[in-house]
């Protein structure tokens, strides 16, 4: 794993002892800094990983030096789980994160609960190549903004940790069609763009019909 980082203060400490109410990471609080890995292709993968704050990118640079966006992980989500000894890919800070870090032999006692989200982990990998695959552009973009709301419980309004870039190389698109895009779901009524990091869904049902 990369460089060791800071401990994190009291204040994250207590948002982990808040968090008990799924896989359970007997590990060390960590922080992390906008854009500063938290493991890299080829690490040996001897961690793994809990958000507690903030979101994490999972990053792949594909032959011809674009970057392929393969997972965005967010509060709760367990991350850095590998069949094999090293790691695949590149994990970043999108912004200032709180992590908790556990080795990867503790989790040998709750098989189940790893099982879980192996599997979980699997079926949202089966969903984006099919995304990247058959859908189009808006179909691509609906998708993620319902994927997000499902995930994140928010109530019709997803804030956005990602950028447009970001959110470009996860759909396999430019940045110029996501933005279009985005315009173009906000003329239809479908969504309300508030600013760069806040979108409004105001037909829901519509987004979800798109999807399919």
């Amino acid at each position: 794993m990369h460089a060791q980082l800071r401990i994190t203060s009291p204040l994250a400490a207590r948002a982990i002892d808040a968090d008990r109410d799924d896989l359970q990471l007997i590990g060390v609080a960590k922080t992390f800094a906008v854009g500063q890995q938290v493991f890299g292709e080829g690490d040996k993968a001897d961690y793994v990983f809990k958000v507690v704050s903030g979101a994490v990118r999972a990053v792949q640079m594909l032959a011809d030096g674009r970057r392929q966006i393969a997972e965005f992980y967010l509060p709760g989500d367990v991350f850095g789980i590998e069949l094999g000894g090293g790691r695949r890919m590149t994990a970043e800070a999108i912004g200032d994160i709180v992590l908790v870090v556990a080795r990867r032999t503790t989790l040998t006692n709750d098989a189940a609960r790893l099982w879980r989200h192996a599997l979980a982990g699997l079926e949202r990998a089966q969903a984006h190549m099919l995304t990247l695959g058959r859908r189009s552009a808006s179909e691509r973009v609906a998708h993620f903004l319902t994927d997000l709301v499902e995930r994140t419980g928010a109530d019709g309004v997803v804030e956005l940790p990602m950028s447009r870039q970001d959110m470009a190389d996860y759909l396999g698109l430019t940045i110029e069609t996501v933005s279009r895009t985005l315009t173009q779901l906000q003329s239809q009524g479908a969504i309300e763009v508030r600013g760069c990091r806040s979108v409004r869904l105001l037909q829901p049902a519509a987004l979800a019909e798109l999807c399919e």
